[in-house]
């Protein structure tokens, strides 16, 4: 996600307003999700953590003060998906996928066969030996399936064909779970074949390499992707979801922009713990984690712990990114951002309502660009109740979080080298 690129209609970025503070409700059922093209169209503590309550923005609020009081902090602990509390798939039946691995033949419809029959019966476990698979076409979910691999050597490769065609939402996704519940994709490598193919195509960022989209208590774990065309690994809508142990990269120079790593857009209630982003292999590179409001829909309730993150060289490491659409309850914790351009980072796209209630505790910020003020942390518009405490930057550059309401900057040190 990057200011540099994209399409004209977002290229400039109005000033944020005063925006107001939401009164807290319960969380919605299901977080809808504005179809259009579906982008921005241009981004080791062991404390406790916390999250702030589910909260929906409103109108302007009279008292700033009394939604800010209503805010009550809610414990979260554990090194898993324990905000989101996503469990996927509790399906056992097993349905072997029958396909011959490294034979160039199209696999799609195999694979797809298999989730179908799955799905069809309720759910099951459909699973895939090691080797390369070749998908022409899309691979779209059942409810209650696991589609499971045998661990980064199952690859699932998009073949020659694979741009003749798109999925549901217009896109290029090699997996994607289109609305359907209860779902896990598992220890596979998704390889959208950026590097050879020309990616460049209508509706590259309307579907993404693992597409988790409109979806409830969805798991992602042990995946592992790369070089893609699109963003990797991105919740869109939905809620209840969590990406774990898994790795995104992008390798190519010169083809392609807005190539984020990790991305929410409109969702709510989801962890993404312990995932190794690289987008700075290559130029191409945007965002390593992204999260983004679309629309005027939201994005809030969101655990980012324990990543190590680098962004590429147009975006940032962890950028959060508002507009009209709020951006909250974001809690970030043990985070390792590095070789970035700057650590962590708001934008406002499409609009002007403010970003709010986000903690940002015991991350380090090490070797990235920029190494003045704001290479570590930059909250360049005006914020409130954020929490910055307990962080660690070298060689980064200074921290920036402006003076606004409930805003706490403490505790956190600089060094200029690692």
């Amino acid at each position: 996600m990057s200011k540099d690129s994209g399409p004209a209609e977002f290229d400039s970025f109005s000033p944020v307003g005063t925006g107001s503070i939401p009164t807290p409700v319960s969380l919605p059922t299901r977080v809808g999700w504005r179809h259009g093209r579906g982008v921005r169209l241009l981004t080791a503590t062991g404390a406790a953590l916390l999250v702030m309550c589910a909260v929906t923005p409103t109108a302007a609020h009279a008292n700033a003060a009394v939604a800010a009081q209503n805010a009550v902090p809610l414990s979260v602990t554990g090194s898993a998906c324990s905000l989101s509390l996503a469990t996927g798939s509790s399906a056992t039946s097993v349905y072997s996928v029958t396909a011959t691995p490294n034979d160039a033949i199209d696999d799609t419809a195999s694979i797809q066969g298999r989730i179908n029959a799955a799905g069809n019966a309720g759910g099951g476990i459909v699973k895939l030996p090691a080797g390369t698979f070749v998908i022409n076409g899309k691979l779209r979910m059942a409810g209650n399936v696991k589609l499971e691999g045998a661990g980064p050597a199952t690859i699932l490769k998009a073949g020659p064909s694979f741009t003749g065609n798109t999925g549901p939402a217009g896109g290029y996704p090699i997996v994607t779970t289109a609305g359907a519940d209860n779902t896990t994709l598992s220890n596979f490598t998704a390889d959208q074949s950026g590097d050879t193919l020309n990616g460049n195509v209508t509706g590259r960022l309307n579907e993404y390499v693992i597409d988790v989209r409109e979806s409830s208590n969805s798991l992602v774990q042990g995946v592992h992707t790369k070089n893609p065309f699109t963003y990797s690994i991105a919740f869109v809508g939905g809620l209840k979801w969590c990406v774990r142990d898994s790795s995104t990269q992008s390798a190519t120079n010169g083809k392609y922009v807005e190539l984020d790593g990790i991305h929410a857009m409109n969702t709510a209630n989801g962890d993404i713990v312990g995932n190794v982003v690289d987008q700075r292999k290559g130029t191409d590179g945007d965002d390593g984690i992204a999260v983004h409001t679309y629309g005027n829909e939201d994005v809030h309730d969101i655990r980012i712990a324990d990543n190590t993150v680098r962004g590429g060289r147009h975006g940032a490491g962890i950028d959060l990114a508002g507009g009209s659409g709020v951006v909250y309850n974001i809690n970030l914790t043990g985070n390792t951002v590095w070789g970035s351009p700057r650590g962590l980072h708001d934008a406002y796209y499409d609009g002007t309502k403010q970003i709010h209630h986000i903690q940002v505790v015991g991350n380090t910020f090490k070797n990235n660009d920029i190494k003045t003020t704001g290479g570590a942390v930059d909250f360049e518009r005006p914020v409130t109740y954020v929490t910055m405490t307990d962080n660690t930057a070298c060689n980064s550059g200074d921290y920036r979080l402006p003076a606004g309401t409930g805003n706490v900057n403490a505790r956190n040190t600089l060094s200029t080298a690692c």
